[in-house]
């Protein structure tokens, strides 16, 4: 199973939750820990590709520098079965339920922007908005999900991920990224 024993209803997850969800500042957006099951996760990470940066794409501009793998071809089996079920009905679902979108949402089986990231020492991802148009499917991107893998996180770090306001002139949240924590926020332009 995917899901953590205890969030195993995830309508009623998403309807206690959609509440904070809308009314959270500077956007709408919501933090779970521990929804997906550990063992699970564990696996992904131990599974997760020592080789992305000869395998994925590597980014290195202003705003971000990073390594990313988003062809599924080059993932575990395990890896893959996660995000399937992510991209699933019963999941879609969630995240429809637990934000209030009224149009269906739909998954993104090219997993632009998504799939695997992995910033190592020196890396950043800097204040930005992310891109609100599918560049493949044309169709708005509604929402970002995160799940972190970082175990044994340390603060000293630094590395939270900061939500700021509009104008992207003040950081109104910073959510330390956590193993197994979850992140949906919305996107718009």
């Amino acid at each position: 199973m995917y899901i953590n024993k205890k969030f195993q209803n995830l309508i009623d997850l998403a309807k206690q939750k959609n509440d904070d969800y809308k009314k959270a500042k500077p956007f709408p957006h919501i933090v779970i820990d521990n929804l997906f099951d550990e063992i699970l996760l564990d696996k992904v990470l131990n599974e997760f590709p020592e080789n992305i940066n000869q395998i994925g794409d590597k980014f290195d501009n202003k705003v971000e520098k990073k390594l990313s793998l988003n062809n599924t071809n080059k993932f575990s089996l395990e890896t893959n079965n996660f995000i399937n079920y992510l991209n699933s009905e019963q999941f879609i679902n969630f995240l429809q339920n637990i934000t209030n979108i009224e149009e269906k949402l739909i998954p993104d089986p090219y997993l632009i922007g998504g799939g695997l990231h992995e910033l190592r020492e020196k890396g950043y991802l800097n204040v930005h908005a992310d891109f609100n148009v599918h560049p493949t499917m044309k169709l708005d991107r509604r929402l970002n999900l995160l799940i972190y893998l970082n175990k044994d996180w340390k603060n000293e770090y630094g590395g939270s991920l900061e939500l700021w306001d509009k104008n992207m002139k003040k950081c109104e949240k910073k959510i330390v990224p956590y193993f197994n924590k979850v992140v949906i926020f919305s996107t718009t332009d």
